[in-house]
């Protein structure tokens, strides 16, 4: 489970922001990380044995993603992330493939997973599997249950124009359409804080583990 002195860390981050702060309490950071990947570590070997994509190689501490902000190019000059990120890639991707992803930020966390804004020839290969095999997906997305635990899949970013490659009326231009390819289930704080958070997260991704087969098929 998660700690709540990992979230009680979080929730001072905010509202302290800065390099002297941060200093000052490194070692309420390195223990709320140890934590966070102590975590990862429990949830990667139950995601090995529902997607065998998930390799036995990761390592949790690699998977945890750095709390230090690139502000080179950002207005935003705050120098910290307000949450930890846990980035499992599949079929031995780079980070920012076929994924699962846990965010964990108090009162705002949640469990994903599929493909964030593909790169150009993963996006045309997806969109070619869906014009060609698009009741596999929608069997997927459209399942009550699926729809229960992550919403309207439809119903994200979506260009404003057509793909050139396709028609307006094509029954799947929907789909065609999307930038992304992505599915959240929020998890509120009481949840992260149960000892069976573990299995909880393993089982939201269990119900992603479709999803990521039709994506990871249709770019290898």
């Amino acid at each position: 489970m998660i700690n709540q002195q990992t979230l009680d860390f979080l929730k001072d981050l905010v509202e302290n922001n800065n390099r002297d702060w941060f200093m000052a309490n490194k070692s309420r950071y390195e223990t709320a990380r140890e934590n966070v990947i102590d975590f990862t570590g429990q949830l990667l070997k139950l995601l090995q044995k529902i997607d065998p994509t998930v390799s036995t190689d990761l390592d949790p501490q690699k998977c945890v993603m750095r709390i230090y902000r690139d502000i080179r190019f950002s207005k935003n000059k705050l120098p910290y992330k307000n949450n930890f990120g846990v980035s499992t890639p599949t079929l031995r991707s780079k980070l920012g493939g076929v994924e699962y992803y846990l965010h964990i930020q108090p009162g705002k966390s949640f469990i994903a997973g599929g493909y964030w804004m593909p790169e150009a020839n993963h996006l045309k290969a997806i969109r070619q599997e869906i014009d060609y095999n698009a009741a596999e997906l929608k069997a997927i997305i459209d399942d009550p249950e699926f729809v229960k635990l992550f919403g309207d899949f439809r119903s994200q970013d979506q260009l404003k124009t057509i793909p050139r490659e396709y028609s307006a009326d094509n029954e799947n231009i929907d789909l065609l359409k999307l930038k992304s390819f992505i599915v959240t289930h929020k998890v509120n704080d009481k949840q992260l804080l149960k000892a069976d958070c573990v299995a909880y997260m393993a089982g939201i991704c269990g119900k992603i583990y479709p999803m990521n087969v039709f994506l990871n098929n249709a770019i290898n």
